[in-house]
């Protein structure tokens, strides 16, 4: 049963709402969705109505719910008691520029001071407020970056969250349309890594990536040959936990530069661990998605596969400090290996292997796993 609140519910008209409600509730027999959209004001008259009313339907919602009349409804807890769901502004994304991508939505630019990560999960609000909590932590433990001020509904369906960024550019942007920068940018990079992981988080509010990593692993038992399977899990076993913060998503398209200031964005992928699970996801975005078709690197991030792999072994010397060629390729050796099984394990999960493209991609994968599994025996550097 759908029910229309409209106006003003106050004490003048608290008693005839609450007897039309419950009339059509005892004549249809259903739960009730309460539709807010004309909904000006509610007094606590109003509130107490719905709480006598959610006694005969306990499942009751109210929907379409304006920003005066949520903020009520939030301050006096009946967003805790019942589900509650704003009134969303509609946005288009027809014709806006793709700024940035990731495994759970892209982010749009909708005008020069704003942008929108829409969804690709069309009822993402859940995905929404985790990343929110997500971006609140990071800036409160002082990692530089975007927070979402606004939840919308995208015109063809889905929901999306509104950032400002104003005149930013992503370092994606800046490598490709200012080559000049790149020792710039890789300087930049490196000591933003390096700020990620030295942060540690309160215990507890962000996920374990090694465990991630374990089940990674896990899944690609009885896909490669049995020691080469039980040598992949041994070695991720041997990481030890870890209570540094670690992006997840480490790319230049996440990265913005905005008003002198370098900031960290998408950051639902946030959680703790060993530094080598943020270096294979890097590796995985330069390298490993990319070095059998060329051309994907370019698609996603806007700059040719030479210049990743310049940034990508340039980042990685900044971030160890070091110039030794040796030790830059040993480490770089571990996260590959990590990289090929998430690839594998992803192609798996996607039925990747099923066109003569992903059965090749899925071969050469498995063999370099394997080879760099002959010649590591620890993940750690």
């Amino acid at each position: 049963m759908i029910f229309e609140l409209q106006g003003r519910i106050d004490s003048n008209n608290a008693a005839r709402l609450e007897q039309a409600l419950l009339e059509r509730l005892k004549a249809e027999g259903s739960a009730v969705i309460l539709d807010a959209a004309a909904l000006d004001y509610i007094s606590s008259a109003g509130l107490r109505v719905l709480l006598r009313v959610r006694k005969s339907c306990p499942d009751m919602q109210i929907v379409n719910v304006g920003p005066e009349v949520y903020e009520i409804l939030e301050m006096t807890g009946f967003t805790e008691m019942m589900q509650v769901e704003k009134a969303y502004r509609i946005v288009s994304i027809e014709g806006c520029e793709v700024i940035g991508r990731g495994a759970k939505g892209t982010i749009y630019r909708i005008d020069q001071d704003n942008v929108v990560k829409v969804y690709n999960d069309a009822d993402a609000l859940d995905e929404i407020r985790h990343e929110r909590e997500m971006a609140k932590l990071a800036l409160i433990l002082g990692i530089p970056t975007a927070i979402s001020y606004d939840v919308v509904r995208v015109e063809n369906g889905g929901y999306g969250s509104v950032f400002e960024l104003l005149n930013a550019k992503s370092f994606s942007k800046i490598l490709a349309r200012e080559p000049e920068k790149l020792d710039w940018c890789v300087k930049e990079y490196a000591a933003m890594l390096k700020r990620i992981h030295g942060t540690v988080p309160p215990r507890g509010k962000l996920p374990d990536s090694r465990e991630e990593h374990l089940e990674l692993a896990r899944s690609l038992q009885g896909v490669l040959p049995e020691p080469a399977a039980r040598k992949l899990l041994d070695l991720v076993e041997a990481v030890p936990c870890d209570e540094h913060m670690i992006h997840g998503d480490y790319h230049t398209k996440n990265l913005e530069f905005q008003d002198g200031e370098v900031l960290l964005i998408d950051m639902d992928t946030l959680s703790v661990g060993h530094p080598i699970f943020d270096l294979t996801y890097m590796f995985t975005a330069y390298i490993g998605f990319t070095e059998l078709d060329p051309n994907v690197i370019l698609e996603f991030q806007g700059y040719d596969a030479a210049t990743a792999r310049t940034f990508w072994r340039r980042s990685l010397a900044a971030y160890l400090e070091t110039q030794d060629e040796a030790r830059i390729q040993a480490v770089e050796d571990k996260a590959a290996l990590l990289g090929y099984a998430y690839l594998l394990s992803r192609a798996l999960r996607h039925n990747e292997a099923e066109t003569e493209k992903g059965r090749e991609e899925f071969a050469y994968r498995k063999r370099r796993l394997l080879e760099l599994l002959d010649k590591t025996d620890s993940l750690l550097f």
